[in-house]
């Protein structure tokens, strides 16, 4: 009878700590939650920010390619007068 009382004093005691070890996790489960939504947030937000800077880069590349160097502009000017070569070609043999 002693050997019984003695295994449900200690199966309570082993529940005890089950349930214990239970709610700690589980409060410490919510604070990850709540930690994981904050960082899924912030990333959400960090991708927008980069995606805003990728545009301004983008934007950026296009002014400076507009302004130029005296190269940039010179080689530009080749090729634009080499197409204009081109399409003289075309619309003489279109007229012949």
């Amino acid at each position: 009878m002693n050997d019984t009382l003695e295994a449900i004093h200690l199966l309570e005691v082993k529940i005890k700590d089950l349930v214990t070890k239970y709610e700690f996790l589980k409060k410490e489960n919510e604070i990850l939650l709540q930690q994981n939504g904050q960082t899924q947030i912030l990333l959400s937000e960090t991708r927008q920010q980069l995606d805003n800077q990728r545009k301004q880069f983008d934007i950026l590349k296009v002014a400076k390619t507009m302004e130029g160097s005296s190269e940039d502009t010179r080689n530009t000017k080749l090729k634009i007068n080499a197409l204009i070569r081109e399409i003289d070609k075309c619309i003489l043999l279109l007229n012949a």
